[in-house]
């Protein structure tokens, strides 16, 4: 079975291929791995250096370790195979978070007097960076992701910044739509990636300028490494992205790279598994009588599922709903046993908190966002419903 009938999919579109007509999962597996070397690993082990041999003038690709490593340059290269498989002129930038990523794409292109547009209900941390942004004299416009209502506010912004799907409430945008708008007013878009990873959905060929992500979720998917990337096709702008990232010194050891190029060849087995169990999840909570604002993008009675079938390949492992009252949503995440209590999403164990505890995303007492891991299907599923019942009684 080829790896698009493995989920109801029809032949994968042609960038889904690489030049030799391997299949996705091939590419992950094989993604930024070096030329073979006699007697050498696969994937060379993690390079540790503050810095390198370097008599006389000072050219070269290694120099000093807040510039460059080899174990960053195999990493970048793999993410860029697949954020824009068989493109040319594409780069990628690793950084030692997330948030890293996102900073610096931000305070890289904007400037006192340029206006942005971010989601009003996106990350967490977004809220952080818009009163940074504003302390430096940057005006910071919002908008919510769904029905593509940042498009109201477009107009004289110098960057549009789009999360889609949202976290942790699950809307979707037409970002092709988006970015046309955007960029028909010299707007530069960039994409936060996260949710859905490369293998579920690609700004680049939607038109984005950048494509953001945490690496710390599903990307390396155990939830035992920091890391960030920032994936663009324009030289000039991706070497202020790079220049940003030498200056703050947001940087990636290299055990931590050298580990996220390894968990890469694991993510299309570990997507396609999550993925449909997430769906089977969100199938089985359908309709329960607790559950209010079930959300998913794959579900087809789901606000979001049109676009996202449209612009996704893959739909995500976060599931998201509400049950009655703070109380009620405590006793089931007790209840559970096969789901930790923990944030961030993403990993092969499945995870769940109820997101009000933090403060700060305008969701009900009672909402949950969980996160679903690898574990048998059949067994999360019984695992949820049951703690459903008993934290009923």
């Amino acid at each position: 079975m080829n790896d698009s009938a493995a989920h109801g999919l029809d032949d994968p579109p042609e960038d889904f291929r690489s030049p030799a007509g391997a299949g996705e999962g091939t590419r992950v597996v094989r993604a930024g791995l070096p030329e073979p070397v006699k007697h050498e690993p696969a994937l060379p082990g993690p390079v540790f250096a503050a810095h390198f041999h370097l008599p006389g003038d000072p050219t070269g690709p290694y120099t000093y370790g807040r510039d460059e490593n080899p174990t960053w340059t195999l990493l970048e290269r793999a993410i860029g195979e697949l954020e824009a498989p068989g493109q040319d002129g594409v780069e990628t930038v690793v950084f030692a978070s997330g948030m890293a990523a996102i900073s610096s794409v931000l305070f890289s292109h904007l400037r006192a007097g340029d206006a942005v547009v971010l989601p009003s209900d996106g990350y967490q941390a977004l809220p952080l960076v818009a009163g940074q942004l504003r302390a430096y004299g940057i005006e910071v416009r919002t908008a919510p992701t769904g029905g593509d209502a940042q498009l109201d506010v477009l107009d004289g912004a110098r960057l549009l910044w789009i999360e889609s799907p949202s976290n942790p409430g699950l809307d979707v945008c037409d970002i092709r739509r988006l970015v046309t708008a955007a960029h028909a007013r010299g707007a530069l878009v960039a994409v936060d990636n996260t949710l859905a990873t490369p293998l579920g959905q690609r700004p680049l060929a939607l038109g984005a300028d950048f494509s953001v992500a945490s690496g710390t979720k599903q990307l390396t998917g155990h939830g035992d490494i920091l890391l960030g990337y920032v994936t663009g096709r324009d030289g000039e702008a991706m070497a202020s992205v790079r220049r940003w990232r030498k200056i703050v010194g947001a940087i990636p050891g290299p055990m931590e790279a050298w580990l996220a190029h390894r968990s890469l060849a694991t993510l299309h087995l570990r997507v396609d598994r999550q993925n449909a169990s997430a769906l089977a999840l969100a199938q089985a909570l359908r309709g329960h009588p607790e559950v209010t604002g079930l959300r998913y993008p794959g579900l087809p009675d789901d606000p979001s599922y049109t676009i996202a079938s449209q612009q996704m390949r893959r739909h995500g492992c976060v599931v998201s709903f509400t049950l009655p009252t703070r109380a009620r949503a405590e006793r089931f995440l007790d209840a559970l046993e096969l789901v930790d209590s923990a944030t961030s999403f993403g990993g092969v164990r499945s995870t769940a908190e109820r997101r009000g505890r933090w403060g700060g995303d305008a969701v009900p007492e009672g909402f949950i966002r969980l996160s679903v891991g690898a574990e048998d299907p059949e067994d999360l599923v019984a695992d949820v419903l049951r703690a459903l019942e008993e934290s009923a009684r």
